[in-house]
């Protein structure tokens, strides 16, 4: 499964901002079923960063979420990521796509 964090952050703050990323990849790395993951900013837009990640499964990432460490090292970033969905499945030829449906709230 991949994982698309994207984050607008003034041009003044980048720098900083790219080294807390890091941080938080680095932590999201050390967790079971992380298979990679890549920072990177908007050729055009130099404000837009992504933080992109790959997991062997849903459960990998959501336990990643769960971790002390990442909870410690990377949430904070994280938690500044524009909100939209970041969860994406595989859809290439041949694989079989999720079913969407709505979560019961009782």
């Amino acid at each position: 499964m991949l994982v698309v964090n994207r984050f607008r952050v003034p041009e003044a703050d980048g720098e900083a901002f790219r080294v807390d990323l890091a941080t938080a990849r680095e932590a999201l790395a050390a967790c079971a079923g992380y298979a990679g993951g890549e920072i990177g900013r908007n050729v055009d837009d130099p404000e837009l960063w992504v933080l992109s990640t790959r997991w062997e499964n849903v459960g990998s990432y959501r336990r990643a979420l769960s971790s002390y460490d990442v909870k410690l090292r990377a949430v904070a970033i994280l938690s500044r990521a524009i909100e939209e969905p970041s969860a994406y499945e595989a859809a290439e030829p041949g694989t079989t796509l999720n079913i969407g449906s709505p979560r019961s709230l009782g």
